[in-house]
């Protein structure tokens, strides 16, 4: 039996669709066959060359599949069986660090990868753009039997994501509720969700900005739960910021979630917050560049700037709770996925850098 992956060969380089030998699962891994498995906007840094992994090898970190083949003791201490739906979750914290012994894992200095296995050595598959993986078990997450496991793929590593920056905004004793005004820079998959999150708060106005002539996407939005959809190239940035500004009687907004990975919306999200508002700050995921600031405004404002890079298994687990609990979103969240075949891996990337899709997958 042999099982295609996409191997990424290098920056600017086609990937090649290679052929594996299923070998047999090493202990404490769980071998699951693929359902469908997420383009990250990291996986297109890679191919870019603005963030840096040894190839050739399989990349790939948002492994939605059929857990198939396991030692049932060993599955039975994470709550799994052979046939559970699963999220292959690839960090691997050290747990004696400052971060993992304070309770922030996510933000390991030692951080280890499950996807990192070489691809001349059995079992070969450990990355996410294959037929089958190899996870450790103790990376597994089960899906929930109500949760649909393609609409899970569609955001399971935006949504972690977006989790973890509000999970650490209320260590901060920061709180969103319904006298909140937000604002979400940017609508790729972590802004989607964002809005989506935002929305299940029940905050009293959304805003999201975006650029380009994209009306499906901004419709999309609208339905997501944003107020208002705010264009960069139609509004122009001057007024979007003099309109955001305006709020809470001209303080300016509580919260902006930066999800679009542009530089230049850092300056535009600190001129619209009011003084002590919140930035979260996922999205700048990769070195992109420079850009001015005004510190001061950090000073007189007193901004409250919180930086989000990774997640760890119990935002994962919040993430799988957040599409328990909103079983009506799973048909919205699956209708944003776009889904390739691992031999499309090509055109699938081609289209993602395109900007053609709201969420890009592979499936077998």
């Amino acid at each position: 039996m042999k099982a295609k992956a996409a191997v990424f060969t290098g920056p600017e380089k086609p990937f090649e669709i290679r052929e594996f030998e299923i070998t047999k699962t090493p202990s404490g891994y769980g071998k699951s066959e693929l359902i469908a498995s997420g383009v990250c906007g990291t996986d297109i840094h890679f191919h870019r060359g603005t963030l840096f992994v040894e190839p050739p090898t399989v990349i790939g970190h948002e492994f939605v599949g059929k857990l198939v083949e396991c030692d049932e003791k060993e599955a039975a201490k994470y709550g799994l069986k052979a046939g559970d739906n699963v999220i292959a979750d690839i960090a691997v914290p050290c747990g004696e660090c400052l971060l993992c012994k304070t309770g922030d894992d996510a933000n390991c200095v030692n951080m280890k990868v499950t996807n990192g296995g070489s691809i001349d050595e059995a079992p070969y598959l450990y990355g996410g753009f294959a037929e089958v993986n190899y996870t450790p078990l103790s990376n597994l997450i089960k899906i929930p039997e109500n949760v649909d496991a393609k609409a899970a793929a569609v955001f399971a590593c935006p949504g972690p994501t977006v989790i973890h920056a509000f999970e650490l905004a209320k260590r901060a004793n920061i709180k969103t509720d319904e006298n909140t005004v937000a604002v979400v820079q940017g609508l790729g998959p972590v802004g989607c969700f964002a809005v989506m999150y935002l929305k299940s708060e029940k905050v009293k106005k959304i805003y999201a900005i975006t650029a380009g002539n994209n009306r499906k996407r901004e419709e999309l939005a609208l339905k997501l739960g944003a107020d208002e959809v705010l264009n960069l190239d139609r509004d122009g940035k001057d007024e979007i910021t003099k309109k955001l500004q305006a709020e809470n009687n001209g303080l300016g907004v509580d919260l902006c979630f930066e999800a679009s990975g542009a530089p230049s919306a850092v300056p535009q999200g600190m001129n619209i917050l009011r003084n002590r508002g919140v930035y979260l700050i996922p999205g700048q995921y990769s070195n992109s560049g420079g850009v001015e600031i005004q510190p001061q405004l950090i000073t007189f404002k007193a901004l409250r700037m919180i930086g989000s890079s990774q997640y760890s298994v119990c935002d994962v687990k919040a993430y799988l709770k957040f599409l328990s609990e909103n079983e009506k979103l799973q048909k919205t969240v699956l209708s944003l996925g776009t889904f390739y075949k691992i031999e499309d891996t090509n055109k699938a990337f081609d289209d993602a850098k395109k900007g053609k899709n709201v969420k890009t997958l592979l499936i077998r």
